[in-house]
């Protein structure tokens, strides 16, 4: 009977050993909406019914992680505003009170950045490029000061949003690849300057697209950007085909660019039709399974974008919760 509990010990203590050494893997949403959506009034519903914090709805899915965007001076508009320091500080606060992990995503612009358009905050307008370079290293400074005045580290950071064309254009296009690597490399060494230990990322939509991010960053190797994580964008909707005729290009992609760039790798945004709640859960749990699939652990996670959108008032159909107030039951694939 002694020799049994001490079997039953060792494998209980090598069990909790194998937990402890297993990498963290991100499940999160950007939330950034979220704000605005509950100043309009809208309430949040678990899926039982029942009236809920929606971060703690995420949380009870399955979600580990919390993605919020931050622009220079944004104006109060309900879908293209908001997202001021202040407002990013208090969201990170409560998702960290519910243990969740934070990573900010940097828009350098006023409003939303994307591969249509990289604008440059209005205040920034008229910089010569080294005042433009000094704007990037404080605003990224001060933002992550903020946070850690709050008593807040987020795990990652992001130097800029979906930038295929580059960012703060028309300085920092990749018609100017030196001037968008001096750029990218301000915001890493503001971010480090905070806290060493926060991973940076650069962000690439059109995750499958493995020419479009072996070209983006070739260059940047040649013009010696620094960052820690390849980030990618996954929505087979924008580029009219069903997942199922993109995701193995989409784990091919993971897989060459962690081994090509040695570099980690994150789905920091992905999204399915609200309407297609068996395909959207199929979406998600394919683009899990490739995530994991990266060797040595190298894919870190996947983050959905703005699942709490209810459509009829973001007017976004890429979002994952029912005009009822419940989340969507394709966010299901979350819990495993």
């Amino acid at each position: 009977m002694k020799k049994l509990f001490i079997y039953i010990g060792l494998f209980l203590w090598g069990t909790l050993m194998a937990w402890a050494q297993e990498p963290f893997f991100a499940k999160g949403a950007d939330v950034s909406w979220l704000p605005q959506m509950e100043a309009s009034g809208i309430t949040f519903k678990d899926s039982q019914g029942q009236p809920k914090d929606c971060l703690l709805i995420l949380k009870e899915l399955g979600m580990n992680s919390i993605r919020l965007r931050v622009f220079v001076n944004p104006n109060n508009d309900k879908t293209s505003g908001h997202c001021s320091t202040d407002e990013t500080v208090a969201m990170a606060l409560r998702a960290q009170k519910l243990g969740m992990r934070i990573l900010i995503d940097f828009h350098y612009s006023d409003s939303w950045a994307d591969p249509a358009k990289q604008n440059k905050p209005k205040a920034w307008e008229n910089l010569a490029f080294p005042q433009l370079c000094d704007a990037v290293y404080q605003h990224t400074h001060e933002v992550l000061t903020a946070l850690n005045k709050a008593g807040i580290t987020p795990d990652w950071v992001q130097i800029g949003n979906e930038i295929p064309g580059g960012m703060l254009w028309p300085d920092g296009s990749t018609q100017h690849w030196n001037q968008l690597a001096q750029l990218l490399n301000k915001g890493y060494d503001a971010t480090k300057a905070v806290n060493p230990s926060i991973k940076v990322i650069v962000h690439v939509d059109e995750g499958n697209n493995r020419e479009k991010f072996n070209a983006f960053f070739d260059q940047a190797t040649q013009h010696q950007v620094r960052y820690d994580i390849i980030g990618l964008s996954y929505y087979p909707f924008w580029i009219k085909k069903d997942y199922s005729e993109t995701i193995t290009d989409l784990e091919t992609n993971l897989i060459t660019l962690s081994k090509k760039y040695n570099k980690d790798v994150m789905i920091v945004e992905v999204g399915g039709e609200v309407s297609k709640i068996e395909n959207t859960f199929q979406l998600l749990q394919a683009t899990l399974n490739a995530v994991r699939k990266v060797p040595n652990h190298r894919g870190l996670g996947v983050f959905y974008w703005e699942p709490q959108g209810i459509q009829s008032w973001s007017h976004y159909s890429l979002n994952a919760w029912l005009e009822n107030g419940q989340p969507s039951p394709a966010l299901d694939a979350f819990k495993n």
